[in-house]
């Protein structure tokens, strides 16, 4: 990316115009202390739109939501167009998991509350946008949206518009540094908070995001295989795999089309 300025600019207008088209007030963003949502909590605060920032915790770590406040200071400091609520969905996390049935699958249920919070996320984000009539603003980049689906279906992924997802995480840090986001925020290591720890992204994928954008666009150009070293094969087994297994999130929900013989 040689000019991240213009691609700033061309965001910035890409926002308005759609807003503007739907008719609707302002953006909802949910701030999580990670270098996504603050690009485009900023991107949207940059149209001069009203903009609500919402920092969620569900027995988040301490650093996530330092950061996150930290850049919510910065954004209402620089841009009078910006407000913002510190939510905690703890308890009612706690109470919906207290309401649950025992059961012995405990990865798989580990999986699915984490799941479970980014959905809380989405509810509340939806709940401040219909009050206002805001447009919830997505804060997923490409390699996770289009490569290998690193996100909670009707999460995070439950979304009005997407303003960098045509943007890799290599240039979701570029557009950081333009824009002068706060330094904890482009040095920390990306992770999801969705487990109550700080396990990273790259602990969960098995790769770094630099090495999954390599596989991703080492398989659009159709590379010989073969010629790859034993460490670049693997990153191409677990881009596969992963964009195998969340195909389901990347494209359009299945729909059973009846024959017109059958419902006449």
């Amino acid at each position: 990316m040689k000019t991240p300025e213009k691609v700033i600019e061309y965001i910035v207008s890409w926002l308005n115009q759609y807003r503007t088209r739907s008719n609707m007030n302002g953006f909802v963003v949910g701030v999580s202390g990670g270098v996504d949502s603050a690009v485009t909590s900023t991107l949207c605060a940059l149209t001069s739109a009203p903009v609500i920032c919402l920092e969620i915790e569900i027995h988040q770590q301490h650093n996530q939501i330092s950061r996150a406040n930290e850049h919510i200071k910065w954004l209402e400091n620089t841009f009078s167009n910006v407000s913002h609520h510190n939510l905690s969905l703890s308890d009612v996390f706690d109470s919906f998991v207290n309401e649950l049935p025992p059961t012995d699958l405990k990865d798989e249920q580990l999986l699915s509350l984490a799941n479970t919070r980014a959905r809380m996320r989405m509810s509340t984000l939806y709940y401040f946008a219909t009050l206002n009539s805001y447009l919830v603003a997505g804060t997923g980049n490409k390699i996770e949206d289009f490569g290998v689906g690193f996100y909670t279906k009707y999460g995070d992924g439950g979304v009005d518009l997407s303003p960098i997802a045509d943007l890799l995480k290599s240039q979701v840090f570029k557009i950081a540094k333009q824009l002068d986001i706060i330094e904890s925020i482009q040095s920390a290591a990306p992770t999801d908070g969705l487990w109550g720890d700080d396990r990273t992204d790259e602990q969960q994928m098995g790769a770094s995001y630099d090495e999954l954008e390599w596989a991703m666009e080492a398989l659009e150009k159709k590379i010989d295989i073969d010629n790859l070293t034993k460490q670049q094969k693997e990153v191409i087994k677990i881009y596969q795999k992963l964009n195998s297994q969340n195909k389901h999130k990347m494209e359009p929900i299945p729909v059973c089309k009846i024959p017109c013989a059958l419902l006449e």
